[in-house]
């Protein structure tokens, strides 16, 4: 069985360590983009089979990461999943109109981080 690649576009580097771990750990293949505009590139270049999107970010913000990533052609089929600590009434509802499939709230829980990108990664 092929690893499964996730993407994960996040500019902080300590969330980006800890999940870089945690996936690594369970036999992922991890991409790392530091910005929106790295990330936008990675995602055609090296076509994951999920992206990891925080929404503070810079260059471009994860609401355009992910609007950009639905209209393109290379990229539309890519489940997104937003890591955010936006978890404020409303909110999710803005991050799912963007075009995420859903969101993992931060800080991320370290023992069911993994679980809940394998549910996203089963719905593929």
């Amino acid at each position: 069985m092929t690893k499964k690649k996730i993407l994960i576009i996040e500019d902080n580097e300590q969330n980006l360590y800890l999940t870089t771990f945690l996936l690594e750990k369970e036999d992922y293949e991890v991409v790392q983009a530091r910005d929106g505009q790295q990330g936008l590139e990675l995602a055609v270049s090296e076509n994951p089979d999920l992206i990891l999107l925080d929404i503070q970010l810079p260059v471009m913000d994860g609401y355009e990461v992910a609007r950009r990533l639905k209209q393109a052609e290379e990229t539309k089929a890519i489940p997104v999943v937003a890591v955010t600590s936006y978890a404020m009434a409303g909110d999710r509802e803005t991050i799912l109109a963007a075009g995420c499939e859903g969101y993992i709230e931060k800080p991320i829980d370290p023992d069911s981080f993994v679980e809940r990108v394998r549910r996203f990664l089963s719905q593929i």
